[in-house]
């Protein structure tokens, strides 16, 4: 594992990681478990979003890909940090989010940001359950007119979510997963 990744490992075990065998936590699936991953306090935070866009932009700058993004709010700051890191690098990438529900106003619709119909795209996802926010994003991606290379996660809770989205999605790559988390 090189240095970036294990800066970003140890920010996620200090900050995102939780335990309670006593108490278990309430997913958004609706599953409870005594594992809770809540990647908001590094993808909002400096040296988190510096590391996650130097990371996610190496996995992805030879994809042939325009734009990056996925379900708001968890993919927002991951695609907001690859997408400035791309532009610093001379490879702009633009970022875009997926609604959760469609807006009353305006232009309404799912996808905002800078992108069209046609382009190439890769999904982020902070963390990954049972795959339910992904697919969302994913669907509503190609129903813009999309086009999905490539799926990538910050941490897959290997709950089975990673397979459900690798059955509809070229390619399904995580960056960490729950055991890397866990380890000492």
């Amino acid at each position: 594992m090189d240095e970036k990744r294990r800066e970003l490992l140890k920010l996620l075990k200090e900050k995102s990681y939780r335990y309670s065998p006593d108490k278990l936590f309430k997913l958004a699936s609706g599953r409870e478990s005594p594992y809770y991953v809540d990647c908001r306090p590094v993808t909002h935070n400096a040296q988190g979003l510096a590391l996650i866009g130097e990371i996610v932009f190496d996995l992805v700058q030879d994809l042939n890909i325009q734009a990056i993004g996925g379900l708001t709010m968890g993919a927002d700051p991951i695609a907001h940090a690859v997408a400035l890191t791309s532009y610093l690098k001379g490879k702009p990438l633009n970022a875009f989010s997926v609604r959760k529900e469609a807006k009353g106003h305006g232009t309404g619709g799912l996808v905002v940001g800078d992108v069209k119909p046609g382009e190439r795209v890769v999904i982020v996802e902070d963390v990954i359950t049972t795959g339910g926010s992904t697919l969302k994003a994913i669907n509503a991606a190609r129903e813009f007119g999309l086009q999905v290379v490539k799926v990538l996660i910050l941490v897959d809770r290997g709950e089975g979510g990673r397979e459900a989205v690798a059955a509809v999605a070229p390619q399904v790559e995580a960056v960490f997963n729950l055991v890397d988390l866990q380890k000492d």
